[in-house]
């Protein structure tokens, strides 16, 4: 085993490769969670792993409220299937409170009282008209508590709207002309767990199975990162469920997936144009550069917000401008890139733009 056989591997069971899901819903059940920051470019990251790659198929799951669109894990944006959600939030919202109620009255400036006013404020708005824009709570917020109407702003309703997703209060409601949309936790979602009856040792079990499956082969600290949980909380929820799973050492590393061999070739297509914040990348930290096992791309802050792969392995940045006639895909190689990766990558940007119903265009720019 090396470097590129798990990142192979790591795409055959993230789905990137054949063979794909039948759907969107399937996606989400096999990955738990994808990060969904770029609505547009996340779109992409799910359907790119669904056989027939449809725009529709994903929008349809946020309209019905089956899948929803929420501030978990890191915390920030994602997608999750409605039936995983309240136990995500309830595992992993606790330790993520202190981060947004500390910008909220450390960065804000904002009393508890004030937070709690603007809360119940939000939750009334939603309640009488679910489905309302982020404007539209602001617009909501300044007229319904005016004397803190000069501090919202939408850092703070950015926040507050976390705050309230985070408590499972509030979640994203059904998508208007493709724009985000909030509702309240019982509109979409239903009942919740209270934590005071939530079995945190079996929602451990449950994440560590998820994640190892879905994600695998990975590390005990990749799933640490992936989920905002300790190391002692992976493995407590491990040790609950290591007899259905495998794992062997590498580079030092001891890696956890699903039983079974890696696949014997990699599978269609060779070629992938995805966004950063692909689950392919972000998440992992432990071992994210498996993604690299020639040592070539550069390790300081990402400089482009997209990444082009072949065979498992990253060889360039990517940046995507979509314009009412078509898309263009500009790479950035890390490497010169032979005649039949080049071959590939166009083939990966015309897929792309088939999804978009755009034509597409691929240039390479070699710059060392």
């Amino acid at each position: 085993m090396d470097d590129a056989a798990i990142a192979r591997w790591r795409l055959s069971n993230q789905l990137l490769t054949a063979p794909h899901a039948d759907s969107a819903g399937p996606v989400l059940d096999t990955l738990l969670a994808v990060q969904a920051e770029n609505p547009s470019q996340s779109a992409w990251a799910v359907a790119a792993r669904t056989t027939a790659p449809d725009p529709s198929a994903l929008a349809a799951l946020l309209a019905s409220g089956d899948a929803v669109r929420t501030h978990v894990l890191r915390p920030t944006w994602h997608y999750a299937a409605r039936g995983d959600i309240d136990w995500l939030l309830a595992l992993t919202g606790p330790r993520l409170f202190k981060v947004v109620d500390g910008q909220l009255l450390g960065d804000v400036g904002l009393t508890t009282q004030d937070v709690g006013r603007l809360a119940d404020a939000a939750l009334g708005f939603l309640t009488a008209t679910p489905g309302r824009t982020r404007e539209e709570v602001t617009a909501a917020l300044r007229e319904r508590v005016p004397n803190l109407a000069q501090r919202v702003t939408g850092r703070m309703v950015m926040l507050l709207m976390a705050h309230l997703e985070l408590h499972r209060l509030a979640i994203s409601g059904r998508p208007r002309d493709g724009e985000h949309t909030y509702a309240t936790y019982a509109d979409r979602v239903g009942s919740r767990v209270e934590l005071e009856a939530f079995d945190r040792d079996a929602a451990l079990a449950r994440l560590a199975l998820r994640y190892f499956t879905g994600h695998g082969p990975a590390t005990v600290k990749d799933l640490a990162y992936w989920a905002t949980v300790t190391v002692t909380d992976v493995r407590r929820g491990l040790d609950a469920v290591r007899d259905q799973l495998d794992c062997f050492e590498h580079d030092g590393r001891t890696y956890w997936h699903a039983p079974g061999e890696p696949p014997a070739s990699l599978g269609k297509p060779p070629a992938h144009l995805l966004q950063l914040l692909d689950e392919t990348y972000r998440g992992y930290q432990d071992s994210r550069w498996v993604l690299d096992a020639r040592g070539v791309v550069p390790r300081q802050r990402e400089s482009t917000i997209g990444m082009a792969l072949v065979d498992a392995q990253l060889v360039a940045g990517m940046k995507r401008t979509v314009t009412p006639t078509r898309v263009q895909f500009e790479l950035s190689p890390h490497r010169p890139l032979s005649a039949r990766e080049v071959r590939v990558l166009h083939e990966a940007a015309q897929r792309y733009g088939e999804f978009l119903g755009l034509p597409a265009t691929c240039t390479i720019a070699y710059v060392y």
